[in-house]
């Protein structure tokens, strides 16, 4: 697929411009090109927006895999590959067709430790 730029406005009114997948169809008209060749588009909302709709997800993981443990872990880290779009924002990428949740849980030694004593 071709690339192209999307320009991202942030909060404080400056902007970022970010490599994206270019649009399909008509729905964004490219407002620039960049010496490059690659056509730039403005992208529909803001980086803020955009990532604010990955947080009810994240937030979501997060939860379930606190909830409902014996032993809740001491850390919870979890990973997901994010792409962004002119059109969509934000988009929760995937690899090879499906989406991918690395999760990893870790106990501290000396606290389940005490806690068995």
């Amino acid at each position: 697929m071709e690339k192209a730029i999307a320009q991202f406005t942030l909060e404080d009114g400056s902007s970022v411009l970010v490599e994206v997948d270019e649009p399909e169809g008509s729905a964004i008209q490219p407002v620039a090109s960049v010496s490059t060749g690659k056509l730039v588009y403005q992208a529909q909302v803001s980086l803020e927006q955009a990532l604010d709709r990955v947080k009810p997800v994240a937030s979501t993981v997060l939860n379930k895999l606190r909830s409902g443990m014996t032993t809740p872990a001491d850390e919870i880290e979890v990973t997901f590959g994010l792409k962004l779009s002119a059109e969509a924002g934000a988009i929760i990428s995937s690899v090879g067709g499906e989406v991918t949740f690395e999760v990893k849980l870790k106990w501290n030694q000396s606290q389940t430790a005490g806690k068995s004593a």
